[in-house]
């Protein structure tokens, strides 16, 4: 998803170092894998790829885990080889690695192949949903332009735009009587509230309506709106400000022009649990492994993805830990968050108990970046409010992590646009860090951190262009050691003045 001047750092050579011997049966595995299980070659735009994708021989896991330990371990050379490896498979498989893709698909059968020769239990979850792409969309009232935006999971126009007379709904829309006779080959005006815009262009539809604008009922554009994915209307519906609605329910007609698409995805997660510790205290740490559609997705989110799997290699599948530790390889957040919803959905009551936190990391790479964490005792007073009870540890854990080697860190609200979403949203203590997304570096972030204001901390989210030279090394180098440094922390001790809930705490919540 989010030091001195603004770089962007060229891929470079991983130092020399001790690498372990993989194996001949680990390595031929874990290549196989890459090149997809079944052994055929996925394409490219100029046709099947021959370009191979290099598996880095992991070093072997730490022998005493401490946080000092495996954050050191976690070293910059061995996660940039798995960030390499996943741009190499977007580069094999139409620039991209996004949920429903061959491209996904090799990213996940790269992290497994290297897991389970590891010894971690692997299971790859599949989940089926509806992903909504929208391309441009174009609002006319009487020839002139009007701002607007698109109603997620709204129908497109084709190759054909929708021009009727636009017929002002009295009431809210919720009910048919809101309706007038008129609206039959019109374009339904309605204005938000009280019931979903699904209710409302439904029922514009049932009344004749070839199209629906929604007006917003307070300043500003009409953002975050969706009819949701089912039981959807067939007509186009965008939305407007309430300062526009005037000029388009006095127009003689308007126009509608939307490209919007629907597509029925199946895609997989993937969990890999240590086989030591207790399986009913246990530890997650996770990152999206998709892109988006348009790019290759390097630091959103191949550099969260790289950090967590080498933090797993070097903690090993057996690590002597009180806890068990549970990572996740999330797919299709960049839709909807739908890999974590599914998985936490799927917790039974013991389930969400068994998780002591939730660890995650989404964007550790900014090019512009800066260091944050999630806000979990709502300090800024900004946003969403505080975590579940533990989140504020958490944060404490990670502000003692870089107060340690001297590098300011600030505060990022929960606002739930990453895959802790689900699992605060069912009480369970979560943190992270992150280095930014589309948001602007202000002047005092500069003078914090580096970098330039007034700029994204990543001016190439969710472009084509978040390819390896969008990646910052010094910042990942840090977050990196600060993934592993906090799994290690909470793999030793879930309790202590930073710590969580205790499980029979949680079991009484949730039995409640």
């Amino acid at each position: 998803m989010i030091v001195r001047v603004r770089r962007r750092v060229g891929v470079e050579e991983p130092a020399a170092g001790r690498r372990s011997v993989y194996g001949v049966t680990g390595l031929m595995l874990a290549l196989a894998l890459v090149a997809g299980c079944t052994g055929e070659q996925t394409s490219s735009p100029e046709g099947p790829s021959s370009a191979p994708v290099s598996t880095p021989s992991p070093a072997p896991p730490i022998d005493e885990v401490t946080p000092n330990a495996l954050g050191e371990a976690v070293t910059i050379e061995n996660v940039m080889a798995h960030v390499r490896a996943f741009a190499q498979i977007a580069d094999n498989n139409d620039g991209n690695r996004a949920a429903g893709t061959p491209g996904y698909d090799a990213s996940l059968d790269y992290v497994a192949g290297l897991l389970r020769t590891a010894g971690f239990d692997v299971t790859t979850p599949s989940v089926d949903y509806e992903r909504f792409d929208a391309g441009p969309v174009s609002l006319t009232a009487d020839d002139l332009k009007v701002a607007t935006r698109i109603v997620e999971y709204s129908a497109g126009t084709g190759d054909t735009p929708v021009t009727a007379a636009p017929v002002t709904v009295t009431g809210l829309g919720c009910t048919s009587a809101d309706f007038p006779r008129s609206v039959r080959g019109a374009v339904a005006v309605i204005s938000r509230g009280t019931c979903t815009f699904a209710d409302k262009a439904r029922n514009a539809e049932s009344a004749g309506a070839v199209g629906a604008i929604m007006v917003n009922n307070e300043p500003g554009p009409l953002t975050a709106a969706t009819l949701g994915p089912n039981d959807r209307p067939a007509i186009p519906v965008l939305g407007i400000s309430s300062d526009d609605a005037e000029r388009v329910r006095s127009a003689r007609s308007v126009t509608l022009a939307v490209e919007a698409d629907t597509t029925r995805i199946t895609t997989r997660s993937l969990i890999a649990e240590t086989r030591t510790g207790t399986p009913d205290d246990v530890v997650m740490a996770g990152a999206h492994l998709d892109s988006v559609v348009e790019g290759p997705g390097i630091n959103d989110n191949a550099s969260g993805s790289a950090a967590v799997l080498e933090t797993a290699l070097r903690l090993g599948s057996s690590p002597r830990v009180p806890h068990r530790v549970r990572f996740a390889f999330w797919g299709a957040e960049e839709d909807g968050l739908v890999g974590s919803t599914e998985y936490v959905r799927g917790l039974d009551a013991a389930g969400r108990a068994a998780v002591a936190l939730y660890l995650n990391f989404d964007m550790l790479a900014s090019p512009n970046g800066g260091y944050f964490t999630y806000d979990g005792d709502d300090s800024e007073r900004n946003g969403a409010g505080a975590g579940p009870s533990g989140s504020a540890g958490i944060e404490r854990t990670f502000e003692k992590f870089y107060a340690d080697r001297g590098i300011p860190l600030a505060p990022d609200d929960f606002d739930g646009r990453s895959d802790y979403g689900p699992f605060i949203a069912v009480g369970i203590p979560s943190g992270g860090v992150f280095t930014g997304a589309e948001s602007e570096k202000s002047e005092a972030q500069a003078e914090m951190w580096g970098g330039r204001a007034g700029e994204p901390f990543d001016p190439d989210y969710h472009t084509a262009r978040d390819t390896l030279d969008n990646i910052d090394t010094d910042l990942l180098a840090v977050n990196s050691s600060a993934v592993a440094s906090a799994v290690a922390t909470y793999a030793l001790s879930t309790a202590g003045a930073d710590g969580v809930p205790p499980v029979g705490e949680r079991r009484r919540t949730n039995d409640g």
